[in-house]
């Protein structure tokens, strides 16, 4: 899959396949152009962004949309990888996840977050959300690296 020079490169850390398929869908169908690659683990989402592996082709993420909990490595040990990482501690992420808990919010932000999202259960909130999330972050926020389009 090639990005365009002229695209928003998102990566969405995700293990529920119902999620990640609304998340893509609600961007494909955005304002703004977005490549977004999907990997369904923080060991993944590592991998991924540090270009190992069958990822070593790929361009840094202008954003991270970040589940939570996940097996293998959870989204708050990505967030503090990613935070401990001078490559890696630029990139805004994103936590977009069911968990509402005061003390996930709290560690989210203590640990770089940028935002913390509560997934809406009904599917036109959710969709809604995304779209909200867009506007802001790629209509009003300038990102690392991104081209204006």
């Amino acid at each position: 899959m090639t990005t365009s020079d002229h695209s928003v490169r998102i990566l969405l850390v995700e293990d529920n396949p119902g999620d990640a398929r609304l998340t893509k869908e609600a961007f494909r169908a955005g304002k703004v152009p977005c490549e977004v690659d999907h990997v369904v683990n923080g060991e993944e989402a590592m991998a991924f962004l540090r270009r190992e592996g069958s990822y070593g082709d790929r361009k840094k993420p202008h954003m991270v949309l970040l589940d939570l909990n996940m097996p293998r490595m959870d989204g708050r040990e990505v967030l503090a990888a990613m935070s401990n990482d001078a490559e890696l501690k630029d990139i805004p992420v994103i936590a977009l996840t069911t968990s509402s808990a005061p003390e996930d919010i709290e560690a989210c932000y203590r640990n770089g977050a940028n935002a913390y999202v509560v997934k809406p259960p009904e599917f036109n909130s959710f969709i809604e959300k995304v779209r909200a999330l867009e506007a802001f972050w790629f209509g009003t926020a300038s990102l690392p690296e991104f081209v204006a389009i």
